[in-house]
């Protein structure tokens, strides 16, 4: 099978010829490895593209993930400012909105009219061209949640969750709606067959299960209604130790559940297999970053032997890796995978 049958077929609750695999993200990793930086890829598609399908031949992922870094522009595209680093993904300098006015001042249309991200899709679209045959190629964004917190503010929202709940509920309704806006062009014209979508600020060490309940599953559900509407898969990673909320990641309409290392992953198959595919959990930092070759092998066959032997799951990091991690151990986290067979 294909990398790309494998996974797909893993998301659908199957048992393809060998486990999936796949990192999450891996932008930070990728540009540095290509030598090259976040803001000269910002301004050219066809270097973006280069660096993506030369990395997807290194790597060996499943999947590929153009635009993995640049989730912030969604935010900028509306009226925030942008600020590129030395090392590490571009943020967001500013925050704009504090009411529902602010809300009702930003345009979708906005989003069609930045440049950086027209730079992602038309890499996007050069990248599923080149290599779509063989990897899911998707498009990264941060989830609803996060993306809300990202125009009003993360402590802000932390308190108006308590304070203003209906005020919470409508700007992630909002986010969710630059996200449909953002998405479906590229899920009308067959691009996208998988969404990723990344939401930290949904983390079980930032809320609680019940502030998760209200305001973080009904706009993801929202989004993955339309998109499974269109024949299209979503996976979601959300940070931190969730095992508190391991039943409510069904109710999201997520194909895939991503987890962090902090989770326990023989609850999570407790909880989860059988209802929808889930990934996880090696450590990013203990294990990818500073283990050894051996460390990152015995951790990702722990992992599987307690998770992922019964199909419907997806071998991965706890998080995207930090971008100084080894490629050996890179290299070792994907053989594992490969090797496994059902």
């Amino acid at each position: 099978m294909k990398p790309k049958e494998v996974l797909l077929k893993t998301f659908e609750g199957g048992k393809p010829d060998r486990l999936a695999v796949t990192l999450f993200g891996a932008g930070m990793w990728s540009i540095k490895g290509f030598g090259t930086s976040f803001e000269a890829l910002s301004r050219d598609a066809g270097k973006m593209t280069a660096m993506l399908v030369d990395m997807s031949a290194k790597l060996q992922c499943d999947m590929v993930y153009p635009g993995s870094g640049y989730n912030n522009f969604h935010a900028t595209a509306l009226g925030g400012k942008i600020k590129f680093r030395e090392m590490g993904a571009p943020d967001l300098e500013n925050h704009f909105v504090s009411s529902e006015e602010d809300l009702a001042k930003l345009k979708l249309s906005d989003l069609d009219k930045d440049e950086t991200i027209s730079t992602v899709i038309k890499a996007l679209r050069q990248t599923k061209a080149k290599i779509g045959d063989n990897y899911v190629v998707t498009m990264t964004a941060w989830g609803p949640f996060t993306l809300g917190a990202r125009l009003v503010g993360e402590e802000t929202m932390m308190k108006a969750t308590f304070k203003k709940p209906a005020f919470v509920e409508k700007v992630v309704d909002f986010a969710t709606d630059v996200l449909i806006h953002l998405y479906e062009p590229i899920v009308a014209d067959k691009t996208l067959e998988v969404i990723s979508l990344a939401d930290p600020t949904a983390s079980g060490d930032l809320i609680s299960r019940k502030q998760f309940e209200k305001f973080a599953v009904p706009p993801l559900k929202k989004f993955t209604d339309w998109a499974k509407s269109k024949g299209v898969h979503t996976l979601v990673h959300i940070c931190g130790n969730t095992t508190d909320r391991l039943d409510l990641f069904p109710q999201t309409g997520a194909s895939c559940i991503s987890l962090d290392h902090k989770t326990d992953m023989a609850k999570a198959k407790e909880a989860l297999h059988g209802k929808m595919c889930f990934g996880g959990n090696v450590d990013p930092v203990k294990i990818m970053l500073n283990g050894t070759v051996q460390d990152v092998e015995n951790a990702c066959k722990d992992v599987i032997k307690t998770a992922g032997t019964d199909g419907g799951f997806v071998l991965m990091p706890g998080c995207d890796i930090p971008p100084t991690v080894p490629y050996d151990n890179i290299r070792k986290f994907i053989q594992v995978a490969h090797e496994w067979k059902f």
